[in-house]
């Protein structure tokens, strides 16, 4: 049986001959997001179901493409679409992609998600800056056997999120007068939504954001000596006191509705990178 880096390996040497440069930053979409980076010059895209050993995504809101394009004379590689461990994927599995834009040797990655605001000051469409995440998901990436040309095994983890990443997207936030708010991002296993109670413990420990994703990418990107950027869609509030129900097709209206600032912000940081 293959091991995952001989799958990823596999689906690099597939894709190597199809780019016409190398890559310069790699993107990973979130719910409702799979059209984020609409100015991007497509030179070609990939159903996920059309790559080698590439896992398949099974949520409605995910499109499952693989997209490559230009865009400010940088070269892009685009996921539209994620892997959850509420899919039943592992956590290997989950961050294949992630692997995968390391074979391929791309040194920036950003992450989108679509995220309850557990942050009372937040409001339904914003978009938070995350400084910093919580690991609630009880997973690791890093778990089993070591691929020692991936990384070292005990990654630091108390810079997850690039200064200078961070940086540029405040400065395209002020330069396109958009609201960005900053924050921790807590990373749950899912798919049940949190309970009020949960919410308060989430407050408590420093969460200003919860989500089922990202937290897993984001390891392994460091593990990979990636800079990344990671930016959370708020697609509704978490209000412990005053708990209001919600669904996975407001989530995805809200993100789709907010998907325009998203994009405006993600032209400028890409166009600001040297």
């Amino acid at each position: 049986m293959k091991t995952i880096q001989q799958q990823v390996i596999e689906t690099a040497i597939f894709i190597q001959p199809r780019l016409k440069k190398p890559l310069d930053i790699g993107l990973l979409t979130g719910t409702g997001l799979s059209e984020t980076l609409s100015s991007l010059k497509v030179i070609w895209e990939i159903n996920y179901q059309d790559l080698p050993n590439f896992p398949q995504t099974t949520v409605e809101s995910h499109r499952g493409k693989l997209v490559y394009g230009t865009l400010a004379g940088k070269s892009i590689l685009v996921m539209q679409g994620r892997f959850h461990l509420y899919e039943g994927y592992t956590p290997q599995e989950v961050t294949f992609p992630i692997r995968l834009m390391q074979e391929l040797k791309i040194k920036t990655l950003i992450l989108s998600n679509a995220a309850g605001g557990i942050n009372l000051n937040f409001s339904p469409g914003d978009i938070m800056l995350i400084s910093d995440h919580i690991n609630l998901t009880g997973r690791n990436p890093l778990l089993g056997p070591q691929e020692p040309k991936w990384g070292i095994q005990f990654p630091d983890m108390t810079r997850v999120y690039d200064k200078g990443l961070m940086n540029l997207a405040r400065k395209a936030a002020a330069n396109n007068d958009l609201i960005l708010r900053e924050g921790i991002y807590a990373g749950l296993l899912g798919p049940s939504l949190e309970t009020p109670g949960e919410t308060r413990f989430l407050k408590i420990i420093g969460g200003d954001a919860v989500g089922f994703s990202t937290i897993m990418e984001a390891i392994a990107g460091v593990h990979a000596g990636m800079k990344i950027l990671g930016l959370s869609l708020i697609t509704n509030i978490n209000n412990p006191d005053a708990p209001e129900q919600t669904t996975l097709e407001a989530v995805v209206e809200t993100a789709q509705k907010a998907s325009k600032k998203m994009n405006q912000l993600l032209d400028d940081i890409i166009s600001q990178m040297i």
